[in-house]
């Protein structure tokens, strides 16, 4: 097969080798720099409209959240956006660990002193300086403290089991919780109806949400006002859930004891109780590979076989493969679309062996199966209906 023959898929980043190995050589040429793509498969790439090539049928994030790709365009346009949600939920959660027990002791502060004492050679006198000072590393143990969980969803969920195991009261808040979700919460954790009340009830916050309207800066000064006396703040999330600014007036006042992000704010950088690390929650190799592969399979499904899955702006969609030809078409979630579609093909006297028809919001996306292929003239009647953004023959 010539490689003009092959389907092409742009990637931005470093696409995780086990995720480009899904696509098959003989059917696929992946890389950067492609022109004609059919899909985009990235991860933290910010990507302007601009760069999306009109041959572009889907994007796929190696990862959970799509704040870098515009998505409200895409939905316009008729391109299904994929993520992975729960691929890298395992990674995150262990440094979450890891930022629960940076809050309970202190372990930076102990470790930067310990550096300052590079010039002393002699063992005894060494020793005798560390026990000197190291009372004021002084902790805290996990154990019978409460851990308040925003957001319980993959990872959300993981944490609050994560908790449980080390001996912590675990309380959950989360107004969107899936009917899935709930069933993964062990009946241990203790549900909040309002984020306030878990505030004032925990002496340990981290927060799991993803980066929308509703929660720009949900962490702000008057949720704050709420909160207990010391509490340490953990967010592996998103940067924008939060006001820098009310972070520094709790950390000011001692309301907050610490503040532990994988997203270093100018305001906060070197301010006494915060500590920073450089987005790191999902750089394990197990994560980018998981990401990578769910990601290409999500891309070669809706290539293949039009089916969808994981999408944030298309309902999921699988119908049964049958021989024949299938169509997929998108379109405005409105009535008599579906109808004039489907009297284009019994105007032909082309039979519909079998469809599915789904819709989310104000968008609809439907899969064809027909007992014979449709002409180009056919494909074009459809796609000139008012309302109807692309249509293309899947197989």
């Amino acid at each position: 097969m010539a490689s003009t023959d092959l389907t092409q898929i742009l990637t931005y980043n470093k696409i995780a080798p086990e995720g480009i190995e899904k696509f098959p050589s003989s059917l696929y040429e992946v890389g950067q720099g492609l022109l004609e793509p059919s899909a985009i498969l990235l991860r933290s790439h910010k990507l302007g409209q601009e760069e999306i090539p009109k041959s572009v049928i889907a994007i796929a994030r190696a990862g959970a959240g799509v704040n870098n790709i515009p998505v409200s365009w895409c939905t316009k346009n008729g391109i299904p956006v994929f993520n992975t949600p729960g691929a890298n939920a395992n990674a995150v959660k262990e440094l979450v660990a890891a930022g629960l027990l940076l809050g309970a002791r202190g372990i930076v502060e102990g470790a930067i002193f310990s550096n300052t004492l590079s010039k002393i050679k002699d063992r005894a006198v060494l020793n005798k300086k560390l026990e000197e000072k190291k009372l004021q590393f002084k902790g805290e143990e996990l154990v019978g403290k409460t851990l308040g969980v925003v957001g319980l969803g993959a990872i959300g969920s993981l944490v609050a089991e994560m908790g449980l195991t080390f001996g912590m009261n675990v309380i959950g808040y989360d107004p969107a919780i899936s009917v899935e979700a709930a069933w993964r919460l062990s009946s241990k954790v203790k549900r909040s109806n309002k984020i306030s009340n878990l505030f004032a009830k925990s002496d340990y916050v981290t927060l799991h949400l993803p980066a929308i309207d509703a929660t720009h800066q949900i962490i702000n000064q008057d949720l704050l006002s709420h909160c207990k006396k010391g509490v340490c703040l953990l967010n592996f999330s998103r940067s924008e859930i939060v006001d820098p600014m009310a972070i520094q007036s709790a950390l000011e006042s001692e309301v907050m004891a610490k503040y532990i992000s994988d997203f270093p704010e100018p305001e906060l950088l070197k301010r006494r109780g915060a500590i920073f690390l450089p987005h790191i929650g999902a750089s394990t190799k197990e994560a980018e590979a998981n990401c990578a592969i769910m990601a290409a399979n999500q891309l070669r499904d809706l290539l293949e076989t039009g089916s969808i899955t994981n999408s944030v702006n298309f309902p999921n969609v699988n119908l049964e493969y049958v021989p024949g030809c299938r169509i997929a078409i998108t379109n405005e979630n409105v009535p008599k679309i579906l109808g004039s579609v489907l009297s284009v093909f019994a105007n032909e006297n082309i039979n519909v062996i079998d469809m599915l028809n789904k819709s989310r919001d104000s968008l609809a996306y439907n899969l064809i199966d027909l007992d014979r292929p449709p002409t180009t003239s056919n494909l074009d009647q459809i796609q000139r209906l008012e309302g109807v953004s692309n249509v293309r023959i899947v197989y």
